[in-house]
C-alpha cells in the first residue's frame, strides 16, 4: 500500500495554457518532493488538456482529471480538495508561481506548531502577466495567533484584500469543518473567516510565493455582478434583484459562524464580530464612493 504524501496540491484550472506550464514547473522543481499535484480541468476548449496529460505521463506523482463540463470556479476548486490524501492541502491557481523553499518552509513551520494552527503560508510578492513584480501592490498579513475564535475573525475580517493565505499549507481537517467554496462572490472571504474561527494563521517571514495579477484573473476578466456568479457557478443568474454581493456577503458571515463547532458564549462574540466589522468595511467603502462622487465635479481628488 503506497503512503499517503505530505502534501496535496490542488489545481484547478479552465483554459490555462497561457501560464500553465510555468505554475506546473514551479511545483515540480521544489526541493521538497513529497507531494501528489491533482489537476482539476473544467472543460477547457484550448491546449490545456494536452499540457496536462504530457506533465502527468511523464511525472507519477500528478493525476490529472477531466470534466467535460464547466461547472464553475468553486467547483473546481472543491473538487481537487476531494481527491486529496496528503496530511497537508494547498490549492495551486494556474498562474501563480511557487518559490524556491515554499513547500520546504511551510511543512517545517507547520511540523513545529500547536494543533491550534490551521494554515501556514509564506509572505507573497505580486507579478504581472510577463513575470514582472508590480511594486503597488502590497498582499496583507493574516498572521493570527489570537487564542479566541472572535478575536482572530475579527482581525481576518478587517484584513483581508487579495487573501493570498489560501494559498498557502491548510490542515484538511479544518477544511473538512468549512463550506469551502461556496458557490457564490467572495467564497474565499467566507472560507477565510471560518478558517479564522477554527484556528490560528502562521506566516513564513520569508517571500516564497507569486501571485499573478492579469487581465485574465476572474475578478479583472468578469467586470459585473452577472458574469463574476457565473465565473463561480454557471448554473446560477443572480443573487436576486434586492440583495447585493456584498449584502449578501454578510449574510454569508452569520451562516458561517452558525455552523462553527464552537462554545455557545464563543459563538455569539462571532456573531457581533461578523456583523461589527463587516459593517464598519461596508459604511468606509460606502463613504469612500461617496466622496468621490462628491468631489469628482470640482476637480479634487480623494484616495482612500
Amino acid at each position: 500500500m503506497l503512503s499517503k504524501p505530505t502534501i496535496t496540491i490542488g489545481l484547478p484550472v479552465y483554459n490555462g495554457e497561457n501560464f500553465l506550464a510555468e505554475a506546473i514547473e514551479s511545483v515540480l522543481s521544489q526541493d521538497f518532493e513529497d507531494f501528489e499535484l491533482i489537476i482539476s480541468d473544467n472543460a477547457s476548449q484550448d491546449g490545456t488538456a494536452a499540457m496536462c496529460e504530457r506533465y502527468a505521463t511523464a511525472d507519477k506523482r500528478i493525476r490529472y482529471h477531466r470534466c467535460e463540463t464547466n461547472n464553475g470556479g468553486a467547483w473546481n476548486y472543491n473538487r481537487v480538495f476531494e481527491l486529496a490524501t496528503g496530511k497537508y492541502f494547498k490549492w495551486q491557481a494556474h498562474d501563480d508561481v511557487c518559490l524556491p523553499g515554499f513547500f520546504r518552509r511551510c511543512v517545517e513551520v507547520f511540523d513545529q506548531t500547536p494543533p491550534s494552527v490551521v494554515v501556514v503560508y509564506p509572505r507573497t510578492a505580486v507579478i504581472d502577466e510577463e513575470g514582472k513584480l508590480i511594486p503597488t501592490y502590497h498582499p496583507e498579513s493574516l498572521e493570527t495567533k489570537a487564542p479566541r475564535p472572535h478575536d482572530r475573525l475579527a482581525f481576518v475580517l478587517r484584513s483581508m484584500s487579495m487573501v493570498c493565505a489560501q494559498f498557502g499549507l491548510i490542515r484538511p481537517e479544518a477544511l473538512r469543518k468549512t463550506r469551502l467554496f461556496d458557490r457564490m462572490i467572495a467564497a474565499d472571504w467566507v472560507l477565510m473567516a471560518e478558517l479564522a474561527m477554527l484556528g490560528e494563521f502562521w506566516e513564513v517571514p520569508e517571500t516564497l510565493f507569486h501571485r499573478r495579477v492579469h487581465p485574465g484573473i476572474s475578478t479583472k476578466a468578469n467586470r459585473d455582478v452577472k458574469t463574476l456568479l457565473q465565473w463561480w457557478d454557471p448554473s446560477r443568474k443572480s443573487y436576486g434583484s434586492f440583495v447585493s454581493p456584498m449584502m449578501r456577503l454578510g449574510w454569508e458571515y452569520l451562516r458561517s459562524v452558525r455552523q462553527m463547532p464552537l462554545e455557545q458564549p464563543e459563538k455569539l462574540f462571532c456573531y457581533a464580530t461578523a456583523l461589527s466589522v463587516w459593517y464598519v468595511r461596508q459604511f468606509r467603502n460606502w463613504g469612500g464612493r461617496y466622496k468621490r462622487r462628491l468631489f469628482r465635479p470640482a476637480g479634487v481628488s480623494v484616495t482612500g
